[in-house]
């Protein structure tokens, strides 16, 4: 059996913490948890301490993100399999077996992610992660049971294993030796789409990402920003350029990268028409960041393996907002 972390990232978070952990604690028997603190200025720290005394406090100096958090956390963390969980998560009886028995069953899955409800609705999958995650040809993130903004209600057509592209950091089973050759997450993402990097990258050294969809858990979303937010507008964009150039190889990536600007015009001027200059303003805001670090992301390449297709189809933004494909099993057949 393997040993288990829960890590719950925190950053003033003391009212979630209140909301969420007893369903952690109350159904992770198997497991031990422990929250990262990101340098919080709240009294979230005082009410674990206070509430909680069996659950253990690793203290980060500042606050550095999702990214940069979990990395300054882990290192002082031994486990065999990393649990990063979103602190807005409340979690399911018998959550964690369905996951330990994959792990021991198969020895080349890194990386699992369970069935991710929406917390409000519980009957529906929820935007970060649903079903498992996947990529167009052109990087574009979507999900089984989520494209775009809409979102599939759970009726049992998901409850299944299946190998996907990225797993949700909002609640993401890792190996910590991978983690830790991966050299864990990129902080310059800061937050946002560092996860889907992370897997990028795991999957080009070879490494297996899971859906198990016999573990449910249900996600507030939006905690820390909502998805109608404008800086998180603005880290999507160019968070997702930076995982193309970092790992597609050089020749398929230039051209990706290309394509991806033009669309990205077109998705900033459907904002200015729907009354949303500030997200415009953040895709081009990405696009200039993404300028300045592009030599400083070129150099973290490594060589690329490629070993198989990475995209699920060709492009998810054709297919939704040109023939409204709304489900996933319409876009991909199994």
């Amino acid at each position: 059996m393997s040993k288990i972390a829960i890590v719950i990232l925190n950053w003033n978070g003391e009212k979630l913490l209140e909301q969420f952990l007893p369903s952690v604690q109350e159904y992770s028997t198997n497991a031990t948890i422990y929250v990262a603190d990101n340098a919080s200025t709240d009294k979230s720290i005082q009410f674990i301490q206070d509430n909680y005394p069996e659950i253990k406090i690793v203290q980060n100096t500042e606050n550095g993100g999702y990214a940069k958090g979990y990395n300054d956390a882990l290192i002082h963390i031994e486990a065999d399999v990393y649990c990063l969980l979103n602190s807005d998560v409340e979690v399911t009886p018998n959550w964690l077996a369905p996951i330990e028995q994959i792990y021991i069953d198969n020895r080349d899955v890194a990386i699992i992610q369970p069935k991710i409800l929406d917390y409000k609705q519980k009957n529906y999958f929820e935007y970060a992660g649903a079903a498992g995650g996947f990529i167009d040809q052109l990087g574009y993130p979507f999900c089984r049971g989520r494209i775009f903004q809409d979102l599939e209600e759970d009726l049992g057509q998901y409850n299944d294993v299946k190998e996907i592209f990225w797993a949700t950091g909002a609640c993401m089973f890792i190996k910590s030796e991978v983690f830790h050759k991966l050299n864990g997450f990129d902080e310059d993402y800061f937050a946002h789409q560092e996860e889907v990097d992370l897997c990028w990258r795991a999957h080009n050294k070879g490494y297996k990402i899971l859906y198990v969809g016999t573990s449910a858990i249900y996600h507030l979303g939006g905690s820390t920003l909502s998805n109608m937010n404008p800086k998180k507008t603005f880290l999507n964009f160019r968070n997702s350029l930076f995982s193309i150039i970092k790992n597609l190889p050089k020749r398929k990536a230039f051209v990706i990268i290309f394509l991806r600007l033009l669309l990205d015009g077109v998705a900033g001027i459907r904002f200015i028409f729907q009354g949303k200059q500030k997200h415009c303003w953040a895709i081009l805001k990405a696009h200039i960041s993404f300028y300045k670090n592009f030599i400083k992301m070129l150099k973290k390449r490594e060589n690329v393996t490629y070993f198989k297709k990475y995209y699920a189809t060709k492009s998810i933004v054709w297919s939704h907002f040109v023939y409204s494909v709304r489900k996933f099993t319409i876009l991909v057949k199994d």
